[in-house]
């Protein structure tokens, strides 16, 4: 019997703009006493609205904490492991597309960690990131997970280059992935007689590829199976995970928690302090509220501004606010996890009115006070109750703290206090020296990017096959439908500012009415075949950049030739004189008499490459025969209506190649060619 996940309901009946029931933060009853079943999994303990409890509920969460670790016999013997305590310092991680235009150049067809690295420096810097690679172009044909990473030539150098420049990396595990091929992906397992299971095929692909870590996809924890085959790397569950995993997942998602206006403790961070949790709302153009969590939890961000394939940019005021908080977390690190935790201790009455609250961290000599402005303007003063007996420093502005301190609007500030002669800390001179060095910002502005259409080159022939189908020229509205998927559709993200979108407002059926303007053209009845691309190679002396890998079909077979990447359809549009049709065209054409599709049906490449500088995409029409069951989050297959557009991610090195993409080929006609049929 299956278990319905409340985290996965159904969110029709929500204001997609507000948090769900199941994000809000729980109130932890007087005396910390609560059912383990909503206390275990709760997302964030709320504060009292009132100051004056603040000191009960903060004995409250640690009788909750004593009594729920004796009843679960918690030991923590996991986080002792000196293999992965980095991960209780991982502070900022990253989800990256393995294709981005930043880490990836699809020109040169190679890798650029250091541009990747130059590129997203205003952000802080990472401790780590998620190589995501399969999703969301997986079940474009049978390939499955595993082939997505094995068949990427030198990921395990990418590896290494991360690891050289100080970055911890995970690979991505799609338990949702049953429908494409089973079988064992290493050429030193194939001698096996049975299918591996996904546990063994990520050990021994951590294994070769040197990888830290696995972020389980969809999945708050993994198994018994699967923990006990990735003992020695660390687990990242999505979302929130609870009590009772906390001992063998070192790290979670902070994913969709709302949190209480006086900032609460995140529950699973407050019960293991060694246990990372990476705060993130992905279609956020304000994370502001994230970064302020994190920051009066001690707690890390994940970094994610290009959202499979939607471009979801930090603003300059956030990432300001990232950047001052890393370089202290980074610096202070044996403060935040080992030292003595206060929530909620040490601001004035004064600050705490103006929507300004404070939580003490004391390690040795040193305490250290994180603060968060909630209000919209600049808040100026001294926020702390206690005075100063040792030397007091603003780490977050660098400077030596003489009377009042700024705390930015929406933003946080850092104080430090050194006891009576203490000698300051080895890492205190450099940390004040970077944060007076940063001007910061208070520009909220969405950072907006814009898809380019590439433009091709004009056909040379203008003389197509009596067969080629002639849709008629000029301006026209043309209704384009498409499954409305994380990926968008042309420009823009498909939800801002919501929480978690799920079915019906996720995976459905969407259309949209475009106008478009075609020229005179003249696109060919059906799909270059295998022959007629194994002539081409021939006669051209063609060799692409990345060699094929699969390309399919006996030599006179009358199929599609598939197993073509978009490159290579357009080097043989270009030999035969033609070009790619567009989307539009092809659409167009395909409503015409004489427009066919050959068999099997696969999807055909169009003349439509968008690039926003980050994500390269190029939509493909008409379906295929091949269709990948057993989960929505599969790329669409089958036969599609020639209104049907997918938003295809392009990947590089050959993975854009697929037994289920081919081509057509299309031609430009003189203006003044009148034989298009009406449409």
């Amino acid at each position: 019997m299956t278990h319905a996940d409340p985290d996965e309901a159904a969110t029709n009946t929500f204001n997609p703009l507000v948090p769900r029931p199941i994000d809000r933060p729980t109130t932890l009853p007087p005396g910390g006493g609560i059912d383990p079943a909503a206390g275990d999994v709760a997302k964030i303990f709320a504060a009292p609205d009132d100051p004056a409890d603040w000191p009960a509920w903060r004995d409250d969460l640690a009788t909750w904490r004593e009594a729920s670790r004796d009843r679960l016999a918690y030991s923590g013997k996991a986080y002792e492991d000196e293999a992965t305590r980095w991960a209780a310092r991982a502070f900022a991680v990253a989800q990256v597309w393995l294709w981005d235009e930043r880490l990836f150049d699809h020109a040169e067809q190679r890798f650029t960690v250091d541009r990747f690295l130059e590129s997203i420096a205003s952000q802080g810097g990472l401790d780590g990131l998620v190589l995501w690679h399969a999703y969301p172009v997986i079940g474009i044909d049978d390939r499955n997970q595993f082939d997505y990473y094995r068949d990427v030539a030198g990921l395990a150098d990418l590896v290494r280059q991360f690891h050289d420049r100080g970055l911890r990396v995970f690979v991505d595990y799609n338990p949702w992935d049953t429908g494409t091929r089973r079988t064992a992906s290493s050429a030193k397992l194939a001698s096996r007689k049975f299918v591996l299971e996904d546990a063994a095929e990520l050990a021994d692909l951590l294994q070769d590829l040197g990888a830290d870590g696995v972020f389980l996809d969809t999945l708050k924890e993994g198994d018994a199976a699967l923990t006990r085959a990735l003992e020695g790397w660390v687990l990242e569950g999505e979302s929130r995970v609870a009590n009772a995993r906390i001992e063998d997942h070192l790290l979670s998602w902070a994913q969709w928690f709302a949190d209480s206006e006086a900032p609460g403790v995140q529950r699973a961070h407050w019960y293991e302090r060694r246990h990372m949790m990476h705060a993130i709302r992905r279609w956020n153009r304000d994370h502001s509220g994230e970064l302020q969590s994190a920051w009066m939890n001690g707690t890390g961000i994940l970094v994610w501004d290009a959202v499979f394939g939607v471009w979801v940019g930090w603003n300059r005021r956030d990432e300001a606010t990232l950047r001052r908080m890393l370089r202290v977390q980074r610096a202070a690190a044996d403060v935040l996890v080992e030292g003595e935790w206060a929530p909620l201790d040490g601001a004035t009455p004064e600050a705490v009115a103006a929507g300004v609250y404070a939580s003490r961290w004391t390690h040795n000599d040193v305490t250290l006070w994180t603060i968060v402005n909630r209000r919209d303007i600049d808040w100026v003063g001294d926020p702390l109750a206690a005075p100063a007996t040792g030397r007091r420093f603003d780490v977050t502005a660098g400077t030596e703290v003489t009377g009042a301190i700024k705390v930015p609007a929406r933003g946080i500030a850092g104080v430090l206090d050194l006891a009576p002669g203490a000698e300051a800390p080895a890492w205190l001179d450099g940390l004040l020296r970077e944060a007076a060095a940063d001007p910061g910002s208070s520009d909220a502005t969405f950072p907006a990017r814009e898809a380019i259409r590439l433009q091709p080159k004009p056909s040379v022939i203008t003389s197509p096959p009596n067969t080629a189908v002639r849709p008629a020229p000029g301006r026209r509205e043309l209704r384009v439908t498409f499954r409305r998927r994380e990926t968008g559709f042309y420009q823009g993200a498909p939800y801002v500012e919501e929480w978690k979108p799920l079915p019906p407002r996720l995976h459905d059926d969407r259309e949209e009415v475009l106008q478009v303007e075609t020229g005179p053209v003249a696109v060919a009845a059906n799909e270059v075949t295998v022959r007629q691309y194994r002539l081409f190679l021939e006669r051209s002396g063609y060799e692409p950049q990345v060699p094929h890998r699969f390309l399919t079909g006996a030599e006179d077979s009358a199929a599609p030739v598939t197993g073509v990447s978009l490159e290579d359809a357009r080097a043989y549009a270009a030999w035969a004189g033609a070009r790619l049709p567009d989307e539009f065209e092809w659409q167009l054409a395909a409503t015409g008499p004489g427009f066919t599709r050959r068999e099997p049906a696969v999807w055909n490449w169009t003349e439509s490459e968008h690039s926003d500088g980050v994500t390269r995409f190029a939509m493909l029409k008409g379906g295929s025969a091949h269709r990948s069951e057993g989960s929505d989050w599969y790329t669409d297959g089958g036969v599609q209506d020639p209104s049907f557009s997918l938003k295809f991610l392009l990947p590089g090195l050959g993975l854009e190649r697929s037994s289920s993409i081919g081509f057509r080929i299309a031609w430009d006609l003189p203006l003044n060619d009148t034989d298009g049929e009406a449409s």
